[in-house]
C-alpha cells in the first residue's frame, strides 16, 4: 500500500533529520536517506508537516528542513 511506503519513507526522512544538526535540504535528504525519486522525498516531507514533527526554514538559496 501507498500510505505503508510513505510511512517508511517519513521514518528514513525523520532518522536522517535527527542525524543532522544543522537540518537539511531536499537534495541532501535525498543523498542521506538513498531514496531514488524527488516525489518520495516530497511525500515523506509533506507527511512529517502534517504531523508537526519538523519544520520548514526557507534561506536565500533553498528550504532547510529540521526536527522540532
Amino acid at each position: 500500500m501507498l500510505t505503508e511506503k510513505v510511512g517508511e519513507f517519513a521514518g528514513l526522512v525523520w532518522n536522517a533529520l535527527n542525524a543532522s544538526e544543522a537540518g537539511l535540504n531536499a537534495k541532501d535528504l535525498k543523498k542521506a536517506t538513498k531514496l531514488k525519486k524527488n516525489e518520495e522525498i516530497f511525500m515523506a516531507l509533506g507527511w512529517l508537516l502534517r504531523e508537526d514533527k519538523i519544520n520548514a526554514v526557507e534561506t536565500e538559496e533553498d528550504v532547510v528542513y529540521c526536527l522540532k
